[in-house]
């Protein structure tokens, strides 16, 4: 059988092409009777048509492009998840690039991307967390947003008007520190991160802000920016057992460097949540593989995801659409934090 092409099935129909690439891309109104004979030939040549043909006459590929920086840490698959989802519902395939925290690789995934002609793109991390980002590297995204529709999921980029969606990450953290405050907790500390980075900072910031209004000290030597991962949580953990006085809670900036602390804590003797209390941030699935399960705070990972995407659509289809998009983050509290102990005699 030889391939069938638009233009046999226009002939076989007797309409136009450019009315069969309507019914086969939902694009404009159809006649009902019209649109049933299309199909009814479609589906008779089981025809699929081509993707090139199809981006060459419309403009459009039907894909995406995600960039994160870190596919290992669960926060970024899971925000994919609700990505993907609604790609999929609107009929969108992804190019997923993992840049593991290289700003050249993520210049190179822009320009590969805009080479396949993408219909937009989905931004996490990377630059876009940066609390001082160079005018070279925000320039770069800003001046590809004037030709392909960007959305930025949590993050931002100086002297731009970019379409964004978020959660409000400095809200998270006075849930978390309030919730170890109303738990008796007043020797407090903040372990992850790294001080470059915004949404550690806007953290800290609300940690500090809550400790002062409730008339608690802010000790500086509590405060530990060495990493996000599992590894960084178990040591900035056992460096604040190490100390000569230790808080009797800890609040981590993702869950990754909080099941980290959990772990160092418990293999150095102490029990969570009666000798010290920990709160994650994200709440990954990871949240509740462990024992005891984290308290944490809910990112609404997924919404994100999904948001980022139907914004996107939004903007390919040149429709109006808000610049920011804010969740509310919660807090979900679990076996990690419990009420104030007296401590225990320090764990050498």
């Amino acid at each position: 059988m030889k391939n069938i092409t638009v233009y046999d099935i226009a002939r076989e129909a007797n309409v136009s092409v450019s009315t069969v690439s309507r019914v086969l891309n939902d694009t404009a109104p159809v006649k009902a009777s019209t649109r049933e004979k299309v199909n009814k030939i479609i589906k008779k040549y089981q025809f699929q048509p081509n993707a090139l043909a199809r981006s060459l006459i419309s403009k459009a590929t039907g894909t995406i492009g995600i960039i994160v920086p870190d596919i290992t840490n669960p926060f970024f698959p899971e925000v994919f998840k609700g990505a993907e989802t609604e790609a999929r519902a609107k009929g969108y395939t992804f190019f997923l690039c993992d840049t593991e925290g290289d700003y050249e690789r993520e210049s190179e995934y822009l320009s590969i991307l805009k080479e396949k002609r993408v219909d937009g793109i989905v931004f996490l991390g990377g630059r876009i967390n940066l609390a001082r980002c160079s005018p070279k590297l925000a320039e770069e995204v800003t001046e590809l947003s004037k030709q392909i529709p960007v959305v930025l999921v949590n993050g931002n980029l100086p002297k731009s008007s970019m379409y964004r969606v978020m959660t409000d990450e400095a809200a998270g953290a006075e849930l978390a520190t309030r919730h170890l405050i109303e738990m008796g907790h007043r020797d407090i500390a903040f372990l992850g991160g790294y001080d470059a980075m915004s949404t550690t900072s806007q953290k800290v910031k609300a940690y500090k802000r809550i400790m002062k209004e409730a008339g608690l000290p802010v000790r500086p030597e509590w405060i530990i920016h060495d990493g996000l991962s599992i590894e960084s949580g178990k040591a900035m953990m056992g460096q604040l057992i190490g100390m000569k006085e230790r808080p009797s809670a800890v609040l981590c900036v993702n869950d990754f460097t909080a099941v980290g602390a959990v772990k160092e804590a418990i293999e150095r003797g102490l029990r969570i949540p009666e000798d010290i209390s920990v709160v994650g941030y994200d709440d990954t699935h990871l949240s509740t593989a462990i024992i005891p399960e984290l308290t944490t705070v809910t990112q609404h990972t997924y919404e994100l995801g999904k948001q980022a995407v139907q914004i996107l659509h939004q903007l390919i289809n040149r429709e109006e659409t808000r610049k920011l998009t804010l969740f509310q983050p919660e807090l979900v509290v679990r076996q990690s934090t419990g009420p104030y102990h007296e401590l225990a005699p320090k764990v050498e």
